[in-house]
């Protein structure tokens, strides 16, 4: 997504500020959960909101965008970098306001980025419990304790939607294999542990 910064200038046209932050605000939104198709209702939005053609409303989207998302992958609030994310001809007030509505929303982006993309699913809750065989094939196998541990896992989402799905995994472990896993996770908390306080 290339950056068209003459397009961008139309936001001198918007009727306050308020409008030019609520614009920005619609844009990264909508440029961040899609990269193929820009929502009709932004477009018009703009068309209406800046006196824009259809064509130079998408092209709008696609500038503002692409300096929206430039400025969170930098992720800087420091408003000398944020400004040299425009070229030295661009006008100097709009400059400084979308370096401050950058800077201002820059905590909010950035969550919103994270959610946007693909990730592994992730442990919402768990439960567990004790059983113990009072009945099998084979005598060696009752009164053995086992712990049947029940997680209930999130689904990532692809594009950060409010929805994810879960679902619940049950596990079967005998005694010997709860203390192998609770010896590895206890190896992965302490090198988590060492990786934080460096």
């Amino acid at each position: 997504m290339t950056c068209d910064y003459s397009v961008l200038e139309c936001l001198l046209k918007a009727p306050s500020k308020a409008e030019v932050v609520k614009l920005c605000r619609e844009v990264f939104t909508a440029v961040n959960r899609s990269t193929v198709q820009l929502p009709d209702t932004l477009l018009s939005h703009c068309q209406q909101t800046l006196q824009l053609t259809q064509p130079q409303a998408r092209t709008f989207v696609q500038s503002l965008g692409s300096i929206l998302k430039r400025a969170v992958f930098q992720g800087s609030t420091d408003p000398h970098e944020v400004v040299a994310l425009f070229p030295d001809d661009f006008h100097k007030n709009l400059r400084d306001l979308i370096s401050k509505i950058i800077i201002d929303n820059m905590a909010e982006w950035k969550s919103q980025a994270v959610n946007a993309h693909v990730s592994l699913p992730k442990l919402a809750d768990f439960d567990w419990r004790v059983d113990v065989k009072t009945a099998s094939d084979t005598v060696a196998r009752m009164s053995v304790p086992t712990c049947i541990l029940s997680l209930q896992v999130e689904s990532g989402s692809e594009q950060g939607e409010a929805t994810r799905g879960q679902q619940t995994v049950n596990v079967e472990l005998s005694k010997e294999t709860l203390d192998t896993m609770l010896d590895g996770l206890s190896k992965i908390r302490d090198q988590l542990s060492s990786v934080a306080t460096r």
